[in-house]
């Protein structure tokens, strides 16, 4: 017999978002990752909080529906209210009943610079990975570091010179600027939309564009990244976070660090060893301007170790860190300017880079 086409239009239902949501669901072992980091933050987040005046959204709902936004690659912050009024999949996860109104989108941006001032994503990070089941599958002796570029949301057009000279863009919203024949560089021109942004080219043969640079130390036992990180794209950036974020992490024992060949110089790896860590570092087998092999610290002493070849084997498994981060999470362009809210934003990201491997890899480990 077939089915009629009237359209249900109840006012009310019985079942909440929670048992619409399926018991096997990802997001169901992710949000119990999620609710006891944010439990340890709480004290963090009342000190971001005025005691009287009216309540703003809580900063657990924001900080999950930020989780969200680059879990499902949601474009904008407009287009993620617009999901969390009709998406009960979004509601439970949040944790906004079916009839609670969802906030207005400029409202939800000043909150989330609040929380940009308490640097909560680093704090949210932390709060992950020093959960009991998640510390069990960290290494603490062997570690991976790389960068990758995020654009900035910057055109080459606002790259003009910092003193007021250079020819303006034609008329239009898009006006043609030619650049031919006039040299450009950071020390002599900036981004007159992004200040923050910097001219950088990754790799000979490679354009140029206005970027920053994100950095990520991560552990080589289950891949997780332990550490994030961004700066101003420049040639030193990707070395001095390396050394940065080591120095951050808690000294137990002797340590090794496995990098790409951009992070074979010698002042780096002499840094490395005074500070008590393995250099294992793929040489750069290039050539000098001279036409002469470029000199190396790393030598025998490093490479016959069988250590060394692992190590060269999982360090690649950051780039799926940032292949995440770039298209899932949507950070290939960042959508923000300055670097204070790209690397708040970049942190985020690698946090939620590290949510969705968790569940599996917590219940592989018991």
């Amino acid at each position: 017999m077939r089915g009629s086409d009237d359209r249900s239009e109840g006012l009310f239902s019985y079942v909440s978002c929670e048992a619409r949501v399926p018991a096997g669901h990802p997001l169901r072992a992710i949000r119990a990752i999620v609710d006891e980091a944010l439990g340890v933050l709480s004290p963090a987040f009342e000190g971001l909080y005025a005691k009287v005046c009216r309540p703003s959204i809580a900063p657990e709902k924001l900080l999950r529906a930020l989780l969200l936004q680059a879990f499902y690659s949601v474009r904008s912050e407009r287009q993620l209210m617009e999901q969390l009024d009709y998406n009960l999949l979004f509601r439970w996860f949040v944790g906004l009943s079916m009839d609670a109104p969802v906030w207005e989108v400029t409202v939800f941006t000043k909150n989330r610079e609040r929380l940009l001032a308490g640097d909560v994503a680093a704090k949210f990070m932390a709060a992950v990975l020093s959960q009991p089941r998640v510390k069990t599958l960290l290494s603490d002796e062997h570690f991976s570091v790389d960068g990758t570029l995020i654009d900035a949301r910057a055109s080459m057009k606002s790259f003009r010179p910092k003193d007021g000279s250079g020819e303006p863009p034609g008329p239009g919203r898009n006006g043609e600027r030619s650049f031919h024949g006039e040299k450009r560089s950071n020390e002599t021109h900036a981004s007159t939309t992004d200040p923050d942004a910097r001219l950088y080219r990754k790799g000979d043969g490679q354009s140029s564009r206005l970027a920053y640079m994100g950095h990520v130390l991560m552990e080589n036992r289950s891949g997780l990244a332990v550490d994030a990180a961004l700066a101003r794209a420049s040639g030193t950036a990707e070395r001095e976070a390396a050394l940065a974020m080591l120095d951050a992490r808690p000294r137990t024992r002797r340590r090794t660090l496995g990098a790409d060949k951009a992070f074979d110089v010698a002042g780096f790896v002499e840094a490395l060893r005074a500070h008590r860590v393995t250099p294992h570092i793929v040489i750069d087998g290039h050539l000098s301007k001279t036409g002469t092999p470029r000199s190396t610290l790393i030598d025998r002493r490093t490479t016959r170790h069988v250590g060394y070849a692992a190590s060269q084997r999982v360090r690649k498994r950051i780039e799926e860190t940032f292949g995440w981060i770039k298209t899932t999470a949507g950070l290939r362009k960042t959508r923000h300017r300055g670097t204070a809210r790209v690397g708040w934003m970049f942190t985020l990201a690698v946090s939620a880079y590290n949510l969705i491997r968790l569940p599996r890899l917590v219940t592989a480990s018991t």
